[in-house]
């Protein structure tokens, strides 16, 4: 175990449900964290995606991969609130080259309530001041 706590992303998250190239990687940094969170919305963004993608996604597939893997859902409070909101100003879609969406921003803001570093897959966040929790000479 290298890292005491992460985040994951919702990107992540689908990267490992559809078999991506990066899965691999993914599932290794997920192994080496000692907790993985994911905020709320990230948890119902991940659902919907995949529900849409993949043949018979249900909530119980859902929460058997969340199991699976050790991510645990983080209810979103008001500092976290707080904090997506700043995103936005800071990194949000139209302001910022990292381009971050609504989802982006609360798994962002979770990451930066715990001080953790995010798990994620694509470049948008490697654009803002968030640290990545991919393995050491992985790119995202």
């Amino acid at each position: 175990m290298n890292l005491p706590r992460i985040v994951i992303d919702s990107s992540a998250m689908i990267a490992i449900l559809q078999g991506e190239h990066e899965r691999a990687a993914i599932v290794d940094s997920l192994d080496r964290a000692g907790e993985a969170l994911c905020s709320t919305v990230s948890f119902v963004e991940t659902f919907m995606v995949a529900s849409q993608r993949l043949a018979d996604f249900d909530l119980d597939r859902h929460r058997t991969f969340l199991r699976r893997f050790g991510i645990q859902s983080s209810a979103v409070d008001e500092e976290q609130s707080i904090l997506a909101a700043e995103a936005f100003l800071r990194f949000g879609r139209g302001r910022h080259p990292a381009k971050l969406n609504m989802g982006d921003r609360f798994s962002y803001a979770l990451a930066k309530s715990w001080h953790a570093p995010l798990l994620y897959k694509g470049e948008d966040f490697a654009k803002t001041d968030i640290a990545s929790a991919m393995a050491p000479g992985v790119r995202p």
